[in-house]
């Protein structure tokens, strides 16, 4: 995000990092809780950073902030991310 204008520092890039470690913190906090349910219920929030930020990022794209081929190379890892959370969030759903 080195080469987002200044402007953007509380705006689009400050979106792009809430929206990353959103994905990982609604995961990590589940740890202190205790049903499938919660659980279930974190994985679907997680799922929806992931799709914010993959907006974000076509956004950044669109608005020529990334190249298309870095946009590319992020974009199949939130992908890869959002397929594991999906099987992650079936696997809970058929124990609930």
């Amino acid at each position: 995000m080195k080469d987002f204008p200044a402007s953007e520092t509380y705006g689009l890039t400050s979106q792009i990092r809430r929206a990353s470690v959103s994905i990982t913190a609604n995961i990590a906090e589940k740890c202190g809780r205790s049903s499938d349910a919660e659980l279930n219920r974190f994985l679907i929030i997680a799922m929806g950073s992931a799709s914010e930020l993959e907006y974000e990022l076509l956004l950044a794209k669109d608005l020529n902030y990334i190249s298309p081929t870095d946009y590319e190379q992020i974009q199949e890892d939130i992908i890869a991310a959002k397929k594991m959370l999906n099987n992650f969030i079936k696997k809970v759903k058929s124990r609930i």
